[in-house]
């Protein structure tokens, strides 16, 4: 299938007409409408600091249900010690920046451009991007952030500079989730260290009707 262009005008074509790796559209921009046009139609940007922007919608795709996270014995442990210090978006820049720099496997650089950091920095004032922390004797240690639509969060992003960190902060976040009543947690594309905490992959046209 083609790669659809995208302009200046506001749109993006049916999901169905993605690559078979998810890749659905290029170009366009980070505005905040394009942005949130593209979350409530089940579609993310995901690309190199040095390409235009691109547009995926893979299928399958992966995501969380709150009543299936997975808590280890482990894990269970640290958070009835509350060994960390569970916060909810007061250090938003400092997360997405932490994210922006966490090394992972196989990936030598980032896709958290200093364009992507600011479009969220704007979708967080605006009350759409939230992060999510865990802090250790007054520090920032781990967490993530996301786009809040509705029921639906979709996760973009997590790190962790000590053991758990990240892990922490998102069991803590998935419950209070639950409780504002969010039923579905997008992680967009497979990691082990989701799929340890519940995350299964669900067809992209049951994803899209879940966000109507």
């Amino acid at each position: 299938m083609p790669v659809y262009l995208l302009d200046d005008s506001l749109w993006f074509p049916l999901v169905a007409e993605a690559n078979d790796d998810g890749l659905l559209a290029a170009g366009g921009d980070l505005s905040i409408e394009r942005l949130l046009l593209a979350y409530r139609s089940g579609i993310f940007p995901w690309y190199n600091e040095d390409e235009i922007p691109l547009w995926w919608s893979p299928d399958p795709r992966f995501v969380l249900f709150p009543d299936e996270l997975k808590v280890s014995k482990s894990m269970a442990q640290l958070l009835k010690r509350n060994v960390f210090d569970f916060r909810i978006n007061t250090a938003f820049p400092e997360v997405i920046f932490n994210c922006s720099r966490a090394k992972r496997k196989g990936d030598p650089g980032t896709w958290i451009s200093n364009d992507i950091i600011g479009a969220y920095q704007e979708l967080h004032q605006l009350g759409y991007a939230y992060s999510a922390e865990a802090w250790y004797s007054g520090q920032l240690v781990g967490g993530l952030y996301g786009i809040l639509l509705g029921s639906v969060f979709f996760g973009e992003s997590m790190f962790s500079l000590v053991s758990n960190a990240s892990k922490y902060a998102f069991i803590c976040w998935v419950r209070h989730l639950k409780e504002r009543g969010v039923r579905l947690i997008d992680c967009q594309v497979y990691t082990e260290h989701l799929e340890s905490l519940g995350a299964r992959m669900v067809p992209r046209n049951a994803f899209i009707e879940m966000l109507v």
